[in-house]
């Protein structure tokens, strides 16, 4: 017998809620969009092979959107990004199909990738799904540098923990653990 996951309901319940649109102050967009950037090119400096593959796409426009949100970027001659001109015409499109963020987390829990409509230059296309392939993030050696190694670790080691404990509740199957079905 099949199970349906607890957050279903409460999913429906959430999208047949009539909540006003509510839309943020513009300078907050302009200040989260600039902290992504930031993040992005941190994540980015410390992969020189990103660094210059992305250089050899510079001057490229990449939109990324997921429901009204939308972020353009454009690569640098220094093989980082920043943000686009408003009136850019992008060259790549991400749109990422699912409207749920239940869904997204979701997927995100799984360690899959979103469905996104890609449209646009295929070379780019390429090029962006190769650093999402292959470009992470050590938060840890990060945290590391402010507060120690020895704390970090145990922070880690506490993260992943609860990232475990997390994908068990929502019943979806822990990276490199084929035998748990996911949801």
């Amino acid at each position: 017998m099949a199970t349906q996951s607890p957050f279903s309901l409460l999913e429906g319940f959430l999208q047949n809620l009539p909540l006003p649109a509510i839309e943020p102050p513009a300078w907050a967009v302009d200040e989260v969009q600039h902290r992504i950037v930031l993040l992005l090119n941190h994540i980015l400096s410390q992969e020189p092979q990103a660094t210059s593959r992305l250089a050899r796409q510079k001057g490229q426009v990449v939109l990324v959107q997921w429901r009204s949100i939308a972020l353009k970027m454009v690569a640098t001659p220094a093989g980082l990004l920043d943000r686009a001109l408003t009136d850019a015409t992008p060259d790549l499109t991400l749109a990422v199909t699912e409207e749920s963020p239940l869904a997204l987390v979701q997927v995100a829990l799984r360690g899959d990738k979103p469905t996104v409509r890609i449209e646009g230059d295929v070379q780019l296309a390429a090029e962006v799904n190769w650093l999402v392939d292959h470009v992470r993030w050590d938060m840890e050696e990060d945290l590391a540098k402010v507060i120690g190694d020895a704390p970090a670790h145990a922070l880690g080691q506490a993260a992943r923990g609860m990232a475990l404990a997390l994908r068990q509740f929502l019943g979806t199957s822990a990276p490199g653990n084929p035998d748990k079905a996911s949801a």
